[in-house]
């Protein structure tokens, strides 16, 4: 039956202003779609995760509905987890495609269809339905629901790949001719447009794709992916079914998958009528809202040569709903990774807006509350955070506009060296203007042609990739993880029990000492590489899948365990354990084999325990810090990450400045006193929607399995359960390891807090011992900075030795602190004073020099006659010292030329200074001390009345010698007499 969305199409597609109906906007027409899955085909509705991907570094942000869903793809999903349970899905997910392998942002607003940001929506089976039933859904909502004519649709399907053995799918082609697709538009094509990969390894297969002719009513099919904006795709299909190995094979997925995409800004635009995406109720707001805070021309849709205003309009908008999208998912402007490319993306939109739409500062975050009530209902976080991503914008945008006047001052001074003079713009630097200054690329070319100068961008963009190497190797990383798709499916076929990790928990408190009790097991998997192996040799690294084990893999935040094993009949011989993760189920042993292991072997194995106790203790206090985060700063805080180690904890958290020394003292209390009135830590599994209702629960973006493990201090979690909605403890989902009484945390300091980006903090902290020791460091260094102060306040050094000395002390303890673990409300405070010491040393310095100078300037005026060339030796300790001398005796003798030298007893140095007449041509300051200097092996330099070097010597008279004879020998060479007065001048003549 056609709904009332396709039988009001026709009318809406003469729609021209910037609303539309409700039936097609787009919170109906995504409606429609997740209702169509969820209600009548059986499909759970699974929320949209963050643009910053879970756990997967081979991703900058979320490109592709998918991507969540990858544990399951690769069949590393946790058995216990609620996506293990997937079967049938459907969902509307938030994309950026923005740096990496998928970059769209250099081509927004280039024409109307390219976004960074974008919601793809999706319907997914996991061994379920395949071919038939997807393609037969597809149809039914394009065609029946949303009413679109089936006459405008056109359905590519993969034409084979001989290359790699695949011939044509022909199932799916008959499939879509059962459906009704007539045979003219059913359309063959290659693996470049209709064969999916996720990567350079792992999932992949077949795909269809459904077009749109916007036109109508002529065969379109020859325009069918040929970057026509009047023929675009709006539906893929992808058909999993194989894995692409490390060199190039492909194998059988044991688990047949389906995926789809359909973009709703393009989906939008086809239900809407328009010829462009930005003229959808997505972005129709936002452009009203920018011609009235720009005054430029209205927006007219216009795309090429003469229509920059138009493309400003366009990158704007998408670049508003990218940001606000992005700082509501915790992702920050930054200098790294996605916060690089955000940061490339405010910037480049704050340039479009200030240079081409003439927009005043503040219009970009003025359009964060448009996107929010755009996306606000499906994206609670985004109406939730707007007023801190608006803030988070403004800072940003302040500090290019900053950056913009360095930027060109840059280039204004490289342009000035004699490469640039010929028009080459070295490439190193504008890398620095791109990477450190934020300079989008094109700004750096239009600045540069603007002054007559170009760069090579190939160049520029080989810098730019080298940079990134670290990224991509982490890419790199990450797709070798596809490989274990297949290893996990074989060890499933093969029978292989998932791992029993449950004995990571068992430990008791006897005595106030942890007891962990000895495990045994048995070796089940060996993996050399990616391949089963049954035995491996000494010295050979491989990975052990154990029947159990008591290792911590590495999770949730918390580093893994140490330790080693030992075979049965081998107990001398230890197997290190260098690292412990999870896939799927089973716990990965990295070993390097001491000797021959075989599947099969019984093993012990054995804790490094004062590791594992220092990350319980880490654990449990991050918990009760997060908690007095929340009781001093109130229940806005948010957690944004965390790490705990065996010699630290680090806790990311949102907040709007840093925080003062009372609140980061009043942290520390908090947790102290936990540990002081040594409370208990309840741990108990249960389903995972009755923890989500306890009040005040602390959840971070994750996956959890089902039923969860809830750590709660102090109060059963029986109790938290039966009065759900009473907030009154730290009680977290956790899968980590944690103390059973708070006491041996002993003490909490915080060492370092700072502001990673506007409005998320990071605190570094240690426990127990450390914590002690970081309190003694900080007390001892609190003592030193009061006997600086008393001894700078009280009998203040008189001889410049002393001051020198006093100043040093100064610095060695700034030092000090700026590299000692002490708590970091001390170290602000003593970092102060030490400032306010080292003014006050440095001025004590330089008055004690100024005196010394002055009296040594005066004995020389007393032995020196009017010298018109005035060279001696003198004692002076340092350059600075010599300098004012110089000075002092220049202000009294104006027309004199003076040079001293003072030789160093300790280092064997000679110093040099000098200063000429500032009329004087006849002798350069510079040239002078360079050849003095020289002359004693070392060297000088400075301006043509002012400057100062060193030599090497012990006879400082000879060189004063020889400094006066190259004075005398310069002046005499051009001296002249003009009506009986000396005027001294390079290439004068006489005049009579």
């Amino acid at each position: 039956m056609i709904s009332l969305l396709g039988r009001s199409l026709g009318s809406v597609r003469r729609l021209s202003g910037p609303s539309c109906p409700a039936e097609v906007s787009a919170a109906r027409v995504r409606k429609t779609f997740v209702d169509f899955f969820e209600s009548e085909r059986g499909h759970l509705l699974v929320p949209s995760s963050p643009v910053r991907p879970r756990g997967d570094p081979s991703l900058l942000f979320v490109n592709a509905g998918m991507n969540q869903f990858k544990p399951i793809l690769l069949g590393t999903a946790d058995p216990r987890s609620a996506m293990a349970s997937y079967r049938r899905v459907v969902n509307s997910q938030k994309c950026l495609r923005a740096g990496g392998k998928h970059n769209d942002l250099d081509d927004v607003g280039k024409d109307v269809y390219h976004h960074t940001f974008f919601e793809m929506m999706g319907n997914w089976s996991f061994g379920d339905y395949f071919k038939e039933e997807a393609c037969a859904m597809a149809w039914t909502l394009l065609t029946e629901r949303f009413g679109i004519a089936a006459d405008r649709l056109y359905v590519s399907y993969f034409a084979g790949d001989a290359a790699a053995g695949l011939g044509p799918d022909e199932e799916t082609r008959r499939i879509w001719l059962d459906v009704g697709v007539p045979p003219a538009r059913l359309l063959p094509f290659g693996p470049k447009e209709n064969f999916w990969e996720m990567g350079d390894t792992g999932p992949c297969g077949p795909c269809t794709e459904i077009h749109y002719d916007r036109v109508g009513g002529r065969d379109a099919a020859g325009m069918v992916n040929e970057g026509r904006p009047d023929v675009l795709e709006i539906w893929n299909l992808v058909f999993m079914e194989y894995s692409r190995e490390v060199g190039g094979e492909l194998r059988a997925l044991p688990l047949r998958s389906v995926d789809t995409g359909l973009g709703l800004e393009r989906l939008l635009s086809v239900l809407q009528g328009k010829t462009s995406n930005y003229d959808t109720d997505l972005f129709a707001p936002l452009m009203d809202a920018i011609h009235q805070r720009s005054g430029a021309s209205a927006y007219g849709g216009r795309t090429g040569p003469g229509a920059e205003v138009d493309a400003a309009y366009r990158v704007v908008a998408d670049h508003a709903r990218a940001l606000t999208v992005c700082i509501a998912d915790g992702v920050h402007p930054g200098m790294t990774g996605a916060e690089l490319v955000l940061r490339r993306i405010l910037r480049r939109a704050v340039r479009f807006c200030t240079e081409v739409l003439r927009a005043p500062r503040g219009t970009l975050s003025s359009l964060v509350p448009y996107v929010a009530r755009s996306l606000g209902d499906v994206y609670p976080e985004v109406r939730r955070e707007a007023a801190r991503v608006m803030d988070v914008i403004d800072e940003n945008e302040d500090r290019f506009l900053s950056s913009l006047q360095k930027g060109s001052r840059l280039i204004r001074r490289t342009l000035a060296a004699t490469d640039a003079r010929r028009g080459h713009f070295p490439a190193s630097v504008a890398c620095s203007l791109h990477r450190d200054l934020g300079f989008p690329l094109d700004l750096v070319d239009l600045m540069l042609e603007e002054k007559g100068a170009s760069v090579d961008r190939q160049e520029v963009e080989r810098l730019i990739a080298s940079q990134h190497e670290a990224t991509s190797g982490r890419a790199e990383a990450g797709g070798h993880a596809a490989t274990g798709a297949v290893v996990l499916a074989e060890l499933r076929r093969r029978g292989v029990a998932y791992t029993d990790d449950s004995a990571k928990y068992d430990y008791a408190l006897e005595r106030e000492r942890y007891v962990f009790p000895p495990c045994r097991a048995r070796v089940l998997a060996l993996l050399d590489g990616p391949a089963l192996v049954s035995q491996v040799a000494p010295g050979q690294r491989c990975c052990v899948i154990l029947d159990r084990t008591c290792f911590y893999a590495e999770q949730g935040g918390q580093d893994a365990d140490r330790g080693y094993f030992v075979r049965d009949d081998l107990q001398e011989v230890p197997f290190s354990v260098e690292g412990v993760s999870t896939a799927g189920g089973y716990v990965i042993h990295q070993v390097t084999a001491a000797d021959t292991l075989e599947t099969g072997d019984h093993v012990h194995l054995h804790l490094d325990q004062a590791h594992r106790l220092a990350c319980m203790t880490n654990h449990t206090a991050v918990h009760l810090l997060n908690f007095a985060l929340w009781k001093v700063l109130g229940p806005s805080v948010r957690q944004s990450g965390s790490h705990v180690s065996a010699r630290r904890l680090r806790f990311d958290f949102s907040v709007k400045s840093s925080l003062s020394a009372s609140q980061l003292q009043e942290l520390e209390a908090c947790v102290r006193a936990a540990a002081e009135n040594n409370q208990v830590v309840h741990v108990r599994e249960v389903p995972l929607q009755a923890a989500l209702k306890i009040a005040g629960v602390r959840t971070v973006d994750e996956v959890y399995p089902d039923p969860v493990r809830v750590v709660s201090v102090s109060v059963p979690v029986s109790e938290l359960l039966e009065h759900p909605t009473v907030e009154r403890t730290s009680v977290e989902l956790c899968c980590g390891t944690h103390l059973l009484q708070t006491a041996s945390i002993g003490d909490l300091v915080i060492v370092s807090e700072r502001q990673l980006v506007k409005g998320i903090s990071r605190i570094v902290a240690v426990t127990g011992t450390d914590a002690t020791q970081a309190r003694e460091a900080g007390h001892l260094l609190l003592e030193e900075v009061d006997s600086l102060s008393a001894r700078m306040t009280g009998s203040a050094p008189s001889c410049l030795d002393s001051a020198h000395r006093l100043a040093k002390e100064v610095g060695v303890v700034s030092d000090a602190l700026d590299n000692t673990p002490v708590p970091q409300w001390l170290r602000e405070e003593l970092r102060m004073r030490l400032k306010a010491l080292q003014r006050r040393s440095n001025t004590l310095v330089r008055k004690l020099e100024t005196t010394q100078a002055s009296v040594t300037a005066r004995a020389l005026l007393a032995k020196n006659e009017q010298e018109v060339v005035l060279v001696d030796c003198v004692e002076a300790p340092s350059l600075s010292v010599l300098m004012k001398t110089v000075n002092h005796v220049s202000a009294a003798r104006p027309l004199a030329h003076v040079m001293l030298l003072a030789h160093q007893r300790r280092s064997g140095k000679i110093l040099c200074a000098c200063r000429v007449p500032k009329d004087s041509a006849a002798l350069s300051a510079s040239d002078w001390a360079t050849a003095v200097c020289r002359r004693t092996g070392g060297d000088g330099g400075g301006s043509a009345t002012v400057a100062r070097g060193t030599g090497i010597g012990a006879d400082a008279a000879e060189a004063s010698a020889w400094a006066e004879m190259f004075a005398r020998n310069s002046l005499a060479t051009l001296t002249l007499r003009v009506g009986g007065r000396e005027v001294w001048g390079r290439g004068q003549t006489s005049e009579r």
